[in-house]
Formats: C-alpha cells, structure tokens, sequence
C-alpha cells in the first residue's frame, strides 16, 4: 500500500529531559502495564520506556540500560523484551483506550511502515519493492494504526506483514518465534487485522488510509465487511463505474478511471473549507464499489455505492487528489479534515516516533519486535503530550 506524499511540518520533542513529568510517566505506565503479572516486569517496561525517550543515538538495549547506570540492567531488558512472556495486545488496547479518553480521535490512521535492515535474519526481512519508486529495498514491512486528531497522532496498534518465503521456511520460523497457525495476509487483510487487533468498537471513528496503487476493491471490500466506515486516497487511475443521483447526470456510461471521471464533472467543484484549513476546491461523485474478482470475495463485501472526491492539493499545481469513502452523508468540511490526518502521522512518525526509536530494534524474533514498537507506542505519547505540555490537562489513568 502506498504513504501519503504529503508533509506537514511538526518539529521533533524540544528539551524532552527537561519537560518530561515523571509523575505522569509513572501513572501512565501503571495504568498501561496493569495486565502484565509480575511486578519486576512492570517495573522493566517503565525502565524500557524511560530509556526510549531519553537515551541518547540509537535505542539499543545497550543505551538504554546504559541511562539506567545498572550493570545487570542490559541483560534484564533483553529478557524482558525478548525472551519474556507477558503479552503485548492487552497492553496496545490499554493504550488504545486511554488514549480514547485521555485525548480523543477524529479518525484511525493505518499506515504502512518500511524498515529497511541490512541483513536477512531479523524477522520478516525480505526484498520488497517500493511501490511509489519501483526501488527494491531489503526491509521490515509492517501495518501500524494511528489514534489521529488535529495537533497530535499516536500509534496504538502494529502486525508485522510476513512474505510467503518466511511462513514456508520452517527452520527459519521456529528461530523467529513466529506463532503456530500464522498464515501468509495480502496487504489489505494485514491492514485490516491491524486495526481488529486492538479492539475498537465499530463506533469508535472513521478508519483513513493511503491505499495508492494497492488493491482497492478488496482493501473497500474487507472495511465494509468489517463494519468500518473509511476515507481511502486511491490512485486516480483506479476504474469506477457512475452511480446514479438525484439532479446528477449520467454522463460516463462504463468504467473509466476516477481521475477523467472527476473532470468530466468539473462543473460540479465547490469550495469547501473548515476553521483552520486552505480554502479546497471539492468534486463529489457516486459511484459503484469497484467490483471483487470472485476468487477473492471471501469475507468481502463488495456491493454498494461509494462517494468518489477529488480535492484540489494545498498550493495547486497538480491534478487533484481522489479519495473513497462510504460517509457519503458527511458534510463536506469534515471530510476535508479528515484528509489532513494522513500528514499529521506522516509527520509524526518522521519525528516524535523515530525520536523514541520506533525502528530501532535488532532482535530476531516476533515476540521481541512486537513488544518493542509497543513499549516505543507508550513512549511515543508520553513524548507527544510533553512536548505540548497536554499531560496537564489529561486525566489520570484510572479517572
């Protein structure tokens, strides 16, 4: 799937060592590490996100247990992340759900995130090619899920995309730790599961997503089955069929690609703008879900009809942007917001996640890597909120 090419600019957490609240820090990890059972564990993850946010370079478990200043502190964390027991999703859904409250989302971002690695052996590193650049990259793929709003976005939720090459390799797999039963999941379905992983009602918020050039009848298709409502930026070359609408003409009879079928309604663009925002010029148009091949329908739904928009890009000078959605009776304004959240984590994770070292571990196994971008999920709002000085005004954990 693709990224949004867009970049909003947020600087990185200034004086972090300076502003961060020790207090907050230690309610918040409390609350989050409720589910992990023994107390030296709960204890290790506080340690472990101190360090992420405030060990210098790289987030090595070598730097943090440095900070620390303990000898046996090294090989504690290591166990602790790597080789321990304590599960990581009721923790991601904790930290979901104080977020929920805490600061509340106008939307879930899921996100791919590339982590290119220079050898072979950590988990799920395969030779992937980049679909904006066509450039073949040695990387760590995966899905994250971000609680998104206007001045702020935090990743809650994460699930590594494993190749075919690493499911069928059976030595491999087993020095990976990864879990029986796991199956090979096409981009959409990974995306997807993410977002079910933590456990949000089907209310929580609309989901939004760069899907690019990716499968967009299937990635509609699996949100719609699930029940979630969505804004998706699509390539303008993807094939819809026009629906038909009150006071709407028909004036494309068969399927053409959503960037012509826009423009051939151009006389229906109206500005629309929202407090805060660039004034953008909007064409809505209904169209047929992008039909399912039937060898792919399985726990699909691909009926319906769906509002096609393009929005004019922030500055012109370029065709204009096409998303889908199934809100069709949102308000135009609201939509528009909703397209800016794809450069709010965009920026976010160039900086205050790569800041707390999101992409910084090199252990081998599943289990490690999942509880480390978990643990770095906690850091990276603590370190969120403390750079805006919110954690004043966020509740207390258990509140």
């Amino acid at each position: 799937m693709g990224t949004s090419t867009h970049q909003q600019g947020t600087e990185p957490p200034p004086g972090l060592a300076e502003t961060l609240d020790d207090g907050f820090l230690s309610e918040l990890c409390a609350g989050l590490f409720a589910s992990i059972p023994r107390m030296d564990q709960r204890r290790r993850g506080e340690q472990y996100v101190r360090g992420l946010l405030l060990a210098e370079g790289r987030k090595s478990i070598r730097n943090i247990a440095a900070l620390l200043g303990q000898a046996s502190a090294e090989q504690s964390l290591h166990h602790f992340v790597s080789s321990s027991t304590w599960e990581w999703v009721p923790v991601r859904q904790a930290l979901a759900a104080y977020v929920q409250r805490a600061v509340p989302p106008l939307a879930w971002v899921i996100r791919p995130v590339v982590t290119p690695k220079a050898g072979r052996h950590s988990v799920g590193v395969d030779r992937y090619v980049v679909p904006e650049s066509g450039q073949v990259v040695n990387a760590q793929r995966s899905m994250s899920v971000w609680a998104a709003r206007d001045e702020l976005s935090v990743p809650v939720g994460w699930r590594l995309h494993l190749s075919r090459a690493w499911l069928e390799d059976g030595p491999r797999r087993r020095k990976a730790l990864i879990p029986e039963g796991w199956e090979e999941e096409t981009a959409e379905e990974c995306a997807v599961e993410t977002y079910l992983d933590i456990g949000l009602e089907r209310s929580a918020g609309p989901v939004v997503m760069h899907v690019g050039k990716a499968d967009v009848a299937r990635t509609v298709g699996r949100l719609r089955a699930v029940g979630v409502p969505f804004l998706l930026r699509i390539s303008g070359a993807q094939e819809f069929r026009q629906a038909p609408r009150g006071g709407v003409p028909l004036r494309v009879a068969g399927p053409i690609a959503g960037r012509q079928l826009l423009r051939a309604f151009r006389d229906f663009r109206r500005p629309v703008a929202h407090p805060g925002t660039t004034c953008r010029h909007v064409t809505t148009l209904p169209v047929h879900a992008p039909p399912v091949p039937a060898h792919r329908r399985r726990g699909v739904d691909g009926a319906g009809t769906l509002l096609l928009l393009g929005v004019s890009p922030t500055g012109g000078g370029r065709s204009d942007d096409v998303w889908l959605t199934d809100m069709a009776d949102a308000p135009l304004h609201r939509l528009l917001r909703l397209t800016r959240f794809l450069d709010r984590v965009e920026a976010d994770l160039a900086t205050v996640s790569e800041e707390v070292g999101v992409r910084d571990f090199a252990g081998r196994s599943f289990s490690g890597w999942h509880r480390h971008v978990t643990l770095a999920s906690v850091a990276h709002l603590v370190a969120a909120v403390s750079a805006r000085e919110a954690h004043r005004a966020l509740p207390q954990y258990c509140s």
